[in-house]
């Protein structure tokens, strides 16, 4: 019986040395104090492997324009209400709203009331005078009258001048014309309608030029200059053309900001006053790159870059700013004059990590993110997924993840 006890706690005392001295074997590993000292256990993994192949293009900085984007919207550049210049009855209107005319055109007339007659009156009028005064100069010559009846008959005749040039003025007055081509956009007299002077005829407004109108602040107004080439687009995603023709001396007293116009061609008058519009004002050119959106990447920090490779093939992060967004990419700036970007695999490479790159054309760009199944021109795959899972689990005990 106490031999069965001294071999009981003989199998305990060795059971316990023994899972004492388990995690100190070979083929254990302790876990890593911190995420830093997983990334290096796992650089170290990497290093004993061939290196990763990914695709890169070289790629030149370009001149880019830098845009200045102000709110805005489309003003039409002049609006005049048309009058009446003489008093009387509205004999005719030849035009309504929405009528497209020409500088000079017929906008309403008012009766003559005698007009024409007083013209006919003064024009017979100065005929008499100057008869008078042709014969009191043959008289003169024959010694007849004098200078004070030569005077007369020719103070007749400059009376009679400038009366039948007022007459002239006031006939014409009762003819209401457009002063220069637009659109009608209001009436404000019918036919019989009496109106005096100053009263209203038509609203007429001018649409060629189309002015694009908005403010900028102080910080930025130095930048502009007058005459650069600025695009618009409008609320309907129509995009337009003009010339910057104006920036403003006296600031908004409660924005600070000050207004910019911008002339628009507009002769078909297909554009209309009063449309919200994104204007983009040139400030300046500056080196920049334009790449794919999807090459895009963030840190830990949370900033905005892409991974690129350096004369030794090796990966590095390199921060940037997105200037501006189009349809077939973005650009950037912050990178080297000349940078060659990872364009397929770069989801699957760390930071200081040493690749094999396969280089594509100049002319290609990458239209979409990499495909970590695609493969290169030289049929070995991309590094993939199942690549850094494999580095990953390359030990016993579970590695945390890494970012870049």
């Amino acid at each position: 019986m106490q031999a069965n006890y001294l071999t009981a706690a003989s199998m305990a005392v060795l059971l316990v040395l023994w899972m004492l001295s388990g995690p100190n074997k070979d083929g254990d590993a302790a876990p890593p104090a911190s995420i830093e000292a997983a990334n290096e256990r796992m650089n170290a993994v990497a290093d004993d492997r061939e290196p990763s192949r990914v695709r890169a293009r070289t790629m030149d900085a370009q001149t880019y324009t830098r845009q200045l984007v102000v709110r805005g919207q489309t003003e039409n550049k002049r609006t005049v209400i048309v009058k009446a210049e003489t008093a009387g009855r509205i004999a005719e209107r030849p035009v309504e709203r929405g009528d497209r005319v020409n500088a000079g055109a017929l906008l309403c007339r008012i009766n003559t009331d005698g007009r024409d007659a007083t013209v006919n009156e003064a024009s017979e009028a100065l005929n008499q005078a100057r008869i008078d005064h042709e014969g009191a100069l043959r008289l003169k010559a024959q010694g007849l009258v004098s200078e004070s009846n030569i005077a007369a008959t020719k103070a007749r005749l400059a009376s009679a001048e400038g009366n039948l040039e007022r007459a002239k003025v006031e006939l014409a007055r009762v003819a209401i014309r457009a002063p220069f081509a637009g659109i009608i956009e209001d009436i404000h007299a019918e036919a019989g309608a009496f109106v005096g002077p100053g009263g209203d005829c038509a609203t007429i407004v001018a649409l060629d030029p189309m002015l694009l109108v908005g403010s900028v602040s102080e910080k930025t107004v130095a930048a502009l200059a007058t005459g650069s080439t600025t695009k618009g687009v409008l609320a309907d995603g129509r995009e337009i053309s003009g010339t910057l023709t104006f920036i403003g001396q006296q600031s908004d007293a409660e924005t600070r900001t000050y207004p910019i116009e911008i002339e628009v061609p507009n002769p078909d008058y297909v554009l209309r006053s009063g449309i919200t519009a994104e204007i983009n004002v040139p400030v300046g050119d500056m080196p920049a790159h334009k790449i794919s959106p999807a090459l895009l990447a963030l840190d830990d920090a949370g900033n905005t870059g892409i991974r690129l490779l350096d004369e030794d093939n090796r990966v590095f992060f390199q921060q940037v700013e997105i200037l501006a967004q189009e349809r077939d990419g973005i650009w950037l700036s912050g990178l080297p004059e000349r940078a060659t970007i990872i364009t397929v695999g770069q989801e699957m490479v760390v930071p200081g990590e040493i690749v094999d790159p396969v280089f594509e054309g100049a002319g290609e760009m990458p239209a979409k993110a990499s495909d970590p199944d695609e493969n290169d021109s030289a049929g070995t795959p991309m590094k993939s997924a199942d690549d850094v899972e494999v580095s990953a689990m390359g030990s016993s005990t579970l590695q945390p993840l890494r970012f870049v």
